[in-house]
């Protein structure tokens, strides 16, 4: 086999994995910060919600993390993550509306 044709296909199969490795940092973080900013919408005083999101968000990284190399695909993983964010985007979209965040 020539080498292009052996780069080409271990690219190929590099693939999956890079884009799993962007999905469990890009994806983690964006719903880190999602919590930390949503848990501003729960019924606590400013202080303990921002200490509770900013703790929660670790634990949602780590379990984001967790769930990309977990899933069966990289496409599973990345709408996991989608699905995930999304009620966490209505209530820090509901944060940013009332203005708690600025």
């Amino acid at each position: 086999m020539p080498l292009a044709q052996q780069w080409l296909s271990r690219a190929g199969q590099a693939g999956p994995v890079v884009s799993r490795i962007a999905a469990a940092v890009g994806g983690g973080y964006a719903l880190g910060a999602l919590t930390s900013v949503a848990a501003l919408a729960l019924p606590a005083s400013r202080p303990q919600a921002v200490l509770g999101g900013a703790l929660a968000s670790f634990a949602v990284f780590a379990a984001a993390v967790i769930w990309v190399f977990a899933a069966r695909s990289a496409t599973r993983a990345w709408v996991g993550l989608l699905i995930a964010a999304l009620p966490l985007l209505l209530a820090s979209a509901r944060v940013w509306r009332a203005g708690v965040g600025g």
